[in-house]
């Protein structure tokens, strides 16, 4: 025990971590740190018949009954990103007794917008049929993201082209991009179709645009953001959502980046800022 807590203090420390987060390398070595002790898991479920329509469930260990359950949609410009790189964010939420589901979707340049939307949807309603089989509430579902993957939960929570009527309890976004048009980014636009993409492609437009759903949601970013800047994005989207009726947590957190905003749910990341702490009191809010 005293030699894991010096490395992590050693970690957070030095912030070996952070500017190595932008490889896969580094998610390996977090995920090395996860406890197996806290969770179980089921891999390589289907909820689609694509190779990339693949989830894996983490369960909290001992078992529960009518538990939240989280669909996470991680980021990577929508051209990158695997499931098994975020062991991590599902050990993390099943700790807090959060039943999680880790989503694939598939990435450009294979598919465009809105495919990769498709996809998360029909996961998230997966996920909703399989809740009560995996100790979860179906009425206490709710889609988290980050980067692209908050863009994800945004469009999904927001858009209702995409999930319609199916009935979700709120959504978190961790360092989302909600308002990113005009497009610089080279993979984004290959992803989005650049310049012909669409006004009501953004999540702010539709907060913007509708009344929007009164799912509640959770807005984090990192307030030294220089990838997604959290002025324009949430809280932006956050005062429009506001502007609406729409019930909003948001915080600006310190001594985070972008990358590492999501790395402090790992272990040896979490005295960087209180992620997890938000992240689980919002999902485990009781339900109206």
């Amino acid at each position: 025990m005293t030699t894991t807590l010096s490395r992590r203090r050693r970690w957070l420390g030095l912030l070996g971590l952070a500017p190595l987060l932008q490889a896969c390398s580094p998610l390996r070595l977090i995920n090395a740190t996860v406890p197996s002790h806290t969770h179980t898991v089921k891999r390589d479920l289907p909820y689609g018949p694509a190779e990339r329509q693949r989830a894996d469930i983490y369960l909290p260990a001992p078992a529960v009954t009518g538990a939240p359950m989280a669909v996470f949609f991680y980021g990577g410009s929508w051209s990158s990103g695997s499931r098994a790189d975020y062991r991590f964010v599902g050990e993390a939420l099943a700790s807090r007794g959060i039943v999680t589901v880790v989503a694939d979707y598939r990435l450009s340049p294979a598919v465009r917008y809105p495919v990769f939307l498709e996809d998360c949807a029909m996961a998230v309603r997966w996920a909703g049929a399989q809740a009560t089989a995996f100790g979860a509430s179906r009425s206490r579902l709710f889609i988290v993201g980050h980067s692209a993957g908050a863009y994800n939960a945004a469009m999904l929570a927001l858009d209702p082209r995409w999930l319609g009527g199916e009935p979700i309890a709120g959504w978190a976004g961790l360092a989302g991009p909600y308002d990113f048009l005009p497009i610089g980014n080279p993979d984004v636009q290959v992803a989005f179709e650049w310049p012909g993409t669409p006004a009501d492609s953004q999540p702010l437009w539709h907060a913007r645009a509708h009344a929007a759903p009164t799912r509640r949601a959770l807005l984090l970013a990192a307030r030294s953001d220089t990838l997604v800047n959290p002025q324009r994005n949430t809280l932006a989207l956050a005062e429009a959502l506001r502007r609406k009726g729409t019930p909003v947590e948001m915080e600006l957190l310190d001594r985070v980046s972008h990358t590492t905003l999501v790395g402090a749910l790992a272990p040896p990341l979490r005295g960087l800022a209180p992620v997890l702490d938000r992240l689980s009191a919002f999902l485990l809010q009781p339900t109206s």
